[in-house]
Parts: structure tokens; sequence; C-alpha cells
């Protein structure tokens, strides 16, 4: 069934993490026993799945905006049984409160907003928790902006490289840049 996803989101542009990169990150959940997990941006569900499927004790609450995209989120969580343990809130991540603490938050939407959820949910992490974040290489046009096609493309580069100065002058977190998938920023409280 994963596959499935991973060729519908081929299919339907969807944007759904790279292999190595949510490898990476499940692996990063095993190892460190994270059991509550917030997701800014669900897409069609895929990385909560991945997520999820680590461990049976593992609970996600994920945040979808797009209500196409949301639905077909609600469909495959259903189809792995995982409704008791995953919960998706249709909304604006902006204007979503969520009560609780989360062990890992991790940030997979717009990329142009990723400090506003980054300040928004940090109030919701554990003092040991990790915030996530993925798309900071964006198809390698932050490292080669020659490579920029559209003023889309140049804006969102703009965006994600104040995020990243954002990340290194954040005087609350410390931050580790992993270079897998599209590139993913690990952020720990000080």
């Amino acid at each position: 069934m994963l596959k499935e996803m991973e060729e519908y989101a081929r299919e339907n542009r969807v944007p759904i993490m790279l292999p190595d990169g949510i490898d990476y990150l499940c692996n990063y959940i095993k190892e460190h026993n994270i059991k509550r997990i917030l997701e800014i941006g669900s897409a069609i569900g895929y990385s909560a799945i991945r997520m999820a499927l680590v461990n049976d004790d593992i609970n996600i609450v994920t945040i979808e905006k797009d209500e196409v995209r949301y639905n077909e989120a609600v469909k495959n969580i259903h189809k792995f049984n995982l409704d008791d343990r995953i919960t998706i809130i249709l909304n604006d991540a902006l204007n979503t409160n969520i009560d609780g603490e989360f062990d890992l938050i991790f940030i997979d939407a717009s990329k142009g907003n990723n400090i506003n959820f980054f300040k928004k949910y940090s109030v919701n992490l554990r003092s040991c928790g990790i915030i996530v974040t993925d798309n900071l290489f964006f198809h390698g046009l932050v490292k080669d902006e020659s490579l920029i096609k559209t003023k889309n493309q140049r804006g969102i580069v703009r965006k994600i490289k104040e995020f990243i100065t954002f990340l290194d002058n954040n005087t609350e977190f410390t931050t580790e840049y992993i270079a897998v998938g599209d590139g993913i920023a690990i952020s720990r409280r000080k």
C-alpha cells in the first residue's frame, strides 16, 4: 500500500518525503523512542503513516489545509487501520491551536511559513524534544541558485534561506543539518 501511495503522489504531483529522508526520520524515531508526534503538513498521510508504523505506541496529530489532500490522507490512514493513532485536522496550521506536548514536531508544509510554524508550535515541544524541518535543499535550488527557473522558486529559496538564518541565530535551539532526502534540519532546545 505504501508503493501505491508513492505512485499516487508521483502521478498527482503531491510532494512527499524522499525515500532516504523518510527512512532517516523513521530510524531516528525508533532510536530515540519517540512516542508523540505533531506533523505540520499531512499531504496524503504518507509520512504520518510511515512514522506510525515504526512502533505500535506512537501517536500522531497531523494538520493539512488542502481538502483534497486531507480526504486522501483520511482514506490512506483508514486503509492502514491507523485511525486510532493518527488524528488528522483539516485546517491551516497557522490558525490551529493544539494542546499537549510532543516528543517530535515535524514541519513539512508551506516553506514560506517555516519560521511561523516553528515559533507557533515550539511551545508544544517537550523539554527534550526535537523539531524536524524538511526540504531545506529545495531540490538543490538553495545551494545553486543558477538552477532557479521561476519567480515563485526564487521566493521559496529566499524564504528557506531566511529560515536557515533564523535557525542559525536562534538562542533557544541548536540545529544540526542532515544531508538526506531534500535536506532536513533537527533542532533541539539548548
